[in-house]
């Protein structure tokens, strides 16, 4: 057989999708997995989808060997260890100006260890985020790579053809930087994701808890909705699940999966570098402890016992279709907040454009804020008056109300952080770092 373009090693459902939309755009591809069942696996399907130019190949080196110069392997292995060890069986292997790109949710500081490990061999390497889920692998991702220039050139033809293409706009894929900026980009993206779904299942919850809107009801909304400004795929997917009944007994599927939801590690790396970078993120801090919360069922469970009675609510019917409006315009003003703080966290680290303005004060945002922002203040006190949780929406308000204040009572933190600890403070009408003895004053105070 002639040499394949591309290379690709990990055949899980996401591998093997991806592997299947490259070759469909015309791209000889050879594939690789550990456990060789999942490449006998994987060029059926490419038989069965067309008979697409898949060619698997059950050990590394006859894989690697399949490749034409300069080579280029994608890995997409869970990430950790099972990536280090993937790199070195792929490694020894590879010739000088041979190319990794690690298409996973890695930690971006290990890409650039690797980035490095491998340029000391001769090797060129990629972190490249992907995202899109299973059915954006098949059909077209979004795709982020970072790292070695000269490497994304290699398979810029590829991405630029596999990637999501957008309308107006072209295939979702720039080269993002350099480093592990790619793998950088692709965690904020997924800590934002983690606050839009908690905003989507605050909505749910309000809709149902409150307005009473039954799951056919919730389908018909979020269909609505995914027609306007709230158009995405999240939306799109959430409509979809209200609309399927449970198979195995009565009623709908959603309402027998157990409210406890798993987590990957991005949405924490997210908060944890936004801590680092001191960049505000509550909304995606919000989502992230919603999570843990949603860990601790059985604790929720008992709690539930005890904290039994009627919340206060003023006991009139609710007008389902004001609800649904409101709702609406709140989840979008939340939805602003949450991807202003991912992407002030990526200004923050990469500081590519210092004046770049917030997405808060873009004029456009500006004024769509400011004219939701009344049913947004409608719904999280609607929530709060019936004893449902909104962290999302109250953290995404709260950002919204501290950000657009010009004073904040943070004057007497920093004022207890003098008397206590000596840190000093500056004042609004002299310039300088000053230091009061707030203590002695305070007792003089007292014995006069």
């Amino acid at each position: 057989m002639a040499l394949t373009r591309i290379g690709l090693a990990g055949l899980a459902v996401m591998g093997q999708n991806l592997a299947l939309n490259i070759a469909e755009k015309g791209f000889p591809i050879s594939v690789y997995n550990r456990t060789t069942s999942k490449v006998d696996e994987t060029v059926q399907r490419a038989k069965a989808e067309g008979n697409l130019p898949v060619y698997g190949f059950h050990d590394p080196a006859s894989f690697v060997k399949s490749i034409q110069k300069p080579r280029v392997v994608i890995m997409l292995v869970k990430a950790g260890a099972p990536v280090d060890q993937t790199i070195a069986t792929l490694a020894a292997h590879l010739e000088q100006g041979d190319c990794i790109i690690d298409g996973g949710n890695e930690w971006y500081e290990n890409t650039e260890r690797r980035e490095k490990a491998m340029e000391e061999r001769g090797l060129l390497y990629l972190g490249m985020g992907v995202s899109g889920g299973e059915e954006g692998a098949r059909n077209g991702p979004s795709l982020m790579p970072g790292g070695s220039f000269e490497a994304y050139k290699y398979v810029e033809d590829i991405v630029l053809k596999v990637a999501a293409q957008v309308p107006d706009s072209g295939p979702c894929v720039t080269y993002i930087g350099k480093g592990g900026s790619g793998n950088f980009v692709k965690m904020v993206h997924n800590g934002i994701e983690y606050g839009d779904m908690q905003l989507i299942s605050e909505a749910y919850d309000v809709l149902k808890s409150v307005g009473k809107l039954t799951n056919s009801e919730l389908h018909q909304v979020f269909s609505e909705w995914n027609k306007g400004e709230l158009l995405s795929f999240l939306i799109e997917i959430t409509a979809d699940i209200f609309g399927i009944k449970d198979e195995h007994g009565d009623g709908y599927l959603v309402d027998k999966v157990l409210d406890k939801t798993g987590m990957k590690g991005t949405g924490k790396w997210t908060v944890q570098q936004a801590a680092e970078l001191s960049v505000a993120a509550p909304t995606i801090e919000a989502s992230l402890d919603s999570r843990f919360l949603s860990g601790l069922k059985d604790e929720r469970v008992e709690a539930s016992k005890i904290f039994q009675g009627d919340y206060y609510s003023t006991g009139s019917p609710v007008d389902k279709a004001q609800l649904v409006e409101d709702v609406r315009q709140a989840l979008y003003a939340s939805k602003i907040c949450s991807y202003a703080q991912g992407m002030n966290i990526i200004k923050k680290a990469y500081d590519r454009n210092p004046g770049l303005a917030s997405l808060l004060v873009d004029p456009e945002f500006a004024q769509e804020i400011m004219d939701r922002q009344a049913a947004w203040r409608r719904v999280v006190c609607l929530a709060i008056n019936n004893g449902v949780s909104t962290p999302g929406m109250s953290a995404s308000l709260a950002y919204f109300d501290s950000y657009r204040r010009d004073r904040l009572p943070a004057n007497l933190v920093q004022a207890q952080r003098d008397y206590f600890g000596a840190h000093t403070y500056e004042r609004v009408d002299m310039p300088g770092s000053f230091h009061t003895e707030w203590f002695k004053i305070a007792r003089n105070i007292s014995n006069n």
